[in-house]
């Protein structure tokens, strides 16, 4: 066998032969952008992990990120299939193509949908005005980004006009999906960094949200107790999501994939008559989405492409998008108080954004911190689940404006 190993070889050295090994291996050409990523994805494992922050997003992204930043793993994860060799492409290439696509967001909102009760916002239609209140945040920092673009352009030298500025605003709605969709469409170079930005502010939410919450209201208005929600008959949930996929289909068709696929998952669960493919589409389909969409997104992270001054510059703005939709959320919910009379917590705005249900609960527990006989959460829910519905006319808007 020796033998055979050394004529192989020709007349290559022992020195050679190791030589060639090293140059062949991953080590070989290291860069210290990848150290930074994997560093990174362990610190994202360790927040899924130890303070299981949004575990089920954080933990497939953050392992994508560690998986493609191993030396030599982008090559083999990623390689595109030629026919003319006969290359098959990569397990990787073939994942990201649902993102690639567009597949995997409208698939997730399906999943959420057959999860949402809308009977909070039903019973109290003026929260819907809550969850649009939150997606001012999209449109201040989409103004701010078109403002900023020549600086930022002139500065880094990187492309940053009106596509980008949109892709990055979206973040404001801290809805993931919908933030992959509309980068997706608009900025697909764009589309890691801002997935990653957003579901990060999504895990976020219980750090980032209470001391704007705060800030914004009176201990008085924090203790205010909201009467109990009225009960929701069948037919109106039933009807619900066929009225908003009609009116909003007809007024912004460009919404529909996202709006429609969450209507039609609802409308599985309300109905009563499916319980077999709404429970799939609540568990196994949204399950399946998650773990490749997790993974797609992470392995898109390759430290010498991903560490760019146009990330710094979307993790800035998008952090600014979704603090200011927490903010007019809150301050909404505040011009409602004073409208009714004392009857609505303002702090029930601040669920606006989104991030289903953990904006709500936190809604819920900064209540209960000042009155611990206070229960918010599903007068919380109301704008909650609005501001889904929201985000998606948001990302509809954004791709009527600047999309092709």
């Amino acid at each position: 066998m020796l033998n055979n190993l050394l004529s192989s070889t020709g007349d290559k050295s022992i020195l050679e032969i190791l030589d060639s090994l090293w140059q062949s291996s991953g080590l070989f050409g290291m860069d210290w952008q990848s150290w930074v990523m994997m560093g990174l994805a362990c610190g994202l494992l360790y927040l899924a992990i130890k303070k299981q922050f949004e575990p089920l997003l954080l933990l497939p992204i953050a392992f994508g990120m560690f998986l493609v930043n191993i030396p030599g793993s982008r090559e083999i994860l990623f390689a595109a299939p030629d026919l003319a060799t006969g290359e098959k492409g990569g397990l990787l290439y073939f994942i990201y193509q649902g993102i690639d696509l567009v597949i995997f967001p409208p698939l997730i909102f399906l999943g959420i949908g057959a999860m949402t009760d809308f009977g909070p916002m039903i019973a109290n239609p003026k929260t819907m005005l809550l969850g649009a209140a939150a997606q001012i945040g999209i449109f201040v920092t989409l103004i701010g980004g078109l403002l900023l673009g020549g600086f930022i352009e002139s500065q880094f030298g990187v492309e940053f006009g009106p596509l980008q500025a949109a892709a990055t605003a979206i973040i404001g709605g801290a809805d993931g999906p919908t933030a992959i969709y509309v980068a997706s469409k608009l900025a697909p170079a764009l589309v890691p960094t801002i997935a990653i930005a957003a579901y990060s502010y999504m895990a976020l939410v219980p750090i980032i949200q209470p001391p704007i919450m705060k800030a914004l209201t009176t201990e008085k208005e924090r203790k205010i107790k909201m009467e109990q929600l009225r009960p929701v008959s069948k037919l109106e949930k039933i009807v619900f999501p066929l009225a908003v996929t009609l009116i909003v289909g007809i007024l912004l068709p460009s919404s529909l994939p996202l709006l429609g696929m969450l209507m039609f998952g609802n409308l599985m669960k309300e109905s009563g008559v499916v319980d077999r493919i709404s429970k799939t589409a609540q568990n196994e389909l949204i399950n399946i989405v998650t773990i490749f969409l997790g993974l797609a997104v992470g392995s898109k992270t390759y430290g010498p492409v991903f560490l760019s001054p146009v990330t710094l510059v979307i993790i800035v703005l998008g952090l600014f998008a979704f603090g200011v939709g927490t903010a007019s959320g809150v301050l909404g919910g505040k011009l409602m108080c004073k409208l009714s009379g004392g009857k609505i917590n303002p702090l029930i705005g601040s669920a606006g954004v989104s991030a289903v249900p953990m904006a709500a609960r936190i809604s819920h527990k900064v209540g209960q911190d000042e009155d611990s006989s206070n229960f918010l959460l599903m007068h919380a829910m109301g704008p909650n689940v609005a501001g889904v519905i929201g985000s998606a006319i948001a990302a509809g808007v954004l791709l009527a404006i600047f999309g092709s």
